[in-house]
């Protein structure tokens, strides 16, 4: 028997962080063994992401340096799941298919099969997937640092048509209104994994 691996997915400014740490706190306090991480993960491998970024690398670059950060760290995210953790990743692969196919659309015929057919080679599926839908200005209005190259209302737009597109086809993903108040998503996310522990 393994743990359960549950996502988090939206676009910038949806509340996906929020509620992933609301989450973490509430089943850590019911003693349960949990893991919170995210991804770009917190190592040299998610500063180069970050750097890519800022320096406005082109797509395909920023592309393939998530996925280098990906495959090592689904490499601890199964350590972690044979010791039957529950593992909560704030952003998984479903942010490459929706933000790096709208990011790579321009340069090639298909980016979303690139993007998976590449995806085969370290692919771990999550058991549940949250994706958080909100229209694109209102995200952008709760974003109080400074925005990213990705933070446009246009590409966002973009990214969560990718995510939606994504959702209507796999049954692990549970769709939920972003507008909804803290307290009630979190509450919807632990019901949810409740029942499939």
């Amino acid at each position: 028997m393994t743990g359960q691996f549950i996502t988090f997915e939206g676009i910038d400014g949806s509340g996906k962080t929020t509620i992933s740490q609301e989450v973490y706190i509430r089943l850590q306090k019911k003693n349960r063994d949990i893991i919170l991480t995210r991804e770009p993960t917190d190592t040299w491998r998610g500063s180069m992401i970050a750097k890519a970024i800022e320096e406005n690398c082109n797509p395909l670059t920023i592309a393939l340096t998530f996925m280098a950060d990906r495959s090592e760290h689904v490499i601890q995210i199964r350590k972690w799941l044979e010791k039957k953790s529950v593992v909560l990743c704030d952003r998984y692969m479903d942010s490459t298919f929706a933000y790096q196919t709208a990011q790579l659309s321009p340069y090639m015929k298909n980016p979303l099969e690139w993007l998976q057919t590449i995806h085969h080679l370290f692919y771990l599926e999550p058991d549940i997937t949250f994706l958080f839908i909100i229209e694109p200005q209102k995200a952008l209005q709760r974003i109080k640092r400074k925005r990213s190259t990705f933070e446009k209302k246009d590409f966002l737009e973009r990214v969560q048509k990718n995510y939606v597109a994504l959702a209507k086809n796999d049954k692990r993903f549970i769709i939920l209104d972003a507008s909804l108040s803290i307290e009630e998503l979190t509450k919807k996310c632990i019901d949810k994994i409740s029942h499939i522990q």
